[in-house]
């Protein structure tokens, strides 16, 4: 932004905020309110109310900046008590970036402020006080504050997409079919695709699906479009309430949905550009003895780090563990993805021509919108936010312990 610029802006921003101010520009310095033993006074609020318009503050009303700079009192005398002070050093250097935003010095931009009628008292008090508050908070919690693995792939998960969301309610079954018995079992799927009721649909899932919504009659909960495979997403759409899709071919298995119920929930739609996952391969199929085996280590594992201690001493083989755009995930661990959160697993699928049960574990889900975020980028931002929730529920207490008074 170029400084002449600025100022032209700064000028509007003056008489804006003057207008309707003459009576109380006839005793500036009249206080507008007392805070314990200091007061605001009107000269602050003018002042206040050009530098908020300038920064295109959401409210820079009359009252909403008395009640800040009552807050800005507060902070000085909780800093004042704890003994902390800004060096001249630290004071510039928060000027310097300050004034970068409108790529401008910090003299260039007091000057631009100057000629507006905002004292330059008035931006470094503004910052100092920022500063210095900032500065408390930090040694009053910052031991307080800490940031877990799980906090840090539920935020990478989060999303702020758009779009509306939709979410779907399904019922499922997944028959499983090694080769030998793929030509009985789609046969069999045929005759399901045929069903005129969700309680047919039911009680053949009661029947032959392998998953753990059998129990359920195959009644999964709502879930949202999203998480099911993109391949799914024009399938399950063009159902009609009741409708049963074509059986879907997975590796060794068949799938069937049954559409229950379909609504816009008014949230916003997330896309994610990484699902990681965990697959852990267990001898023996769908016997009982591998599902006891799968049932022993679902008991011993939170999240998919822990499956490094199951698998440690066998062949590398036994675990794999990745990240991969949701299109490019096999469709039968897709679909089984789709119903987990984090740390959930499934011993739905089979891998070896149904010789191998696969003990699959959703590690987590990287929203699109947070793509480029490191891990670094997340856990500095999640300890601003958990700080400012602590300086919020501080600054309650100093409201509620003072003594303030508005003539």
């Amino acid at each position: 932004m170029k400084l002449s610029a600025l100022i032209r802006g700064l000028a509007a921003a003056s008489v804006i905020a003057l207008t309707g101010q003459a009576v109380q520009a006839q005793n500036l310095f009249a206080p507008v309110a007392r805070v314990d033993d200091s007061v605001v006074t009107e000269f602050e609020v003018q002042q206040r109310q050009i530098f908020m318009k300038l920064l295109n503050a959401p409210d820079s009303g009359r009252e909403a900046t008395i009640d800040s700079l009552i807050d800005d009192r507060l902070r000085s005398k909780a800093v004042a008590q704890a003994g902390l002070e800004i060096t001249p050093e630290g004071l510039q250097a928060g000027l310097e970036d300050f004034a970068s935003r409108a790529q401008l010095t910090a003299d260039e931009f007091i000057k631009a402020l100057e000629q507006s009628g905002v004292a330059r008292e008035t931006f470094r008090d503004f910052v100092a006080n920022s500063l210095s508050w900032r500065e408390l908070v930090r040694a009053r919690y910052g031991r307080s504050v800490t940031v877990s693995e799980a906090d840090i792939d539920r935020a990478l998960g989060n999303t702020r997409s758009n779009g509306t969301g939709i979410r779907v309610l399904l019922s499922e079954i997944i028959i499983p079919a090694p080769p030998p018995q793929a030509a009985r079992v789609m046969a069999l799927a045929e005759r399901i695709a045929q069903s005129k009721s969700e309680a047919e649909f039911s009680r053949y899932a009661g029947q032959y699906s392998a998953t753990a919504s059998r129990g359920r009659g195959g009644r999964m909960p709502w879930t949202p479009l999203e998480n099911l495979p993109p391949a799914l997403h024009p399938i399950i759409l063009a159902l009609g309430t009741g409708d049963v899709t074509a059986p879907l071919p997975i590796t060794n298995a068949v799938a069937l949905f049954q559409l229950r119920g379909i609504e816009e929930t008014g949230a916003p739609s997330q896309s994610f550009s990484q699902i990681e996952y965990a697959a852990y391969y267990i001898p023996g199929g769908r016997s009982e003895a591998a599902l006891q085996e799968a049932a022993k280590i679902r008991s011993k594992v939170d999240v998919c780090d822990d499956l490094y201690g199951i698998a440690k001493g066998q062949p590398e083989e036994v675990l794999e563990r990745g990240g991969k755009a949701p299109g490019d995930i096999p469709q039968d661990i897709a679909i089984e993805l789709a119903k987990l959160d984090p740390g959930e697993s499934s011993t739905a699928l089979t891998r070896a021509d149904g010789q191998t049960l696969v003990f699959l574990m959703l590690c987590s889900r990287t929203a699109e919108a947070n793509a480029e975020a490191t891990r670094e980028d997340v856990i500095s931002a999640l300890r601003q936010r958990k700080l400012q929730g602590y300086a919020d529920l501080l600054m309650e207490q100093l409201r509620a312990d003072a003594r303030i008074q508005k003539p």
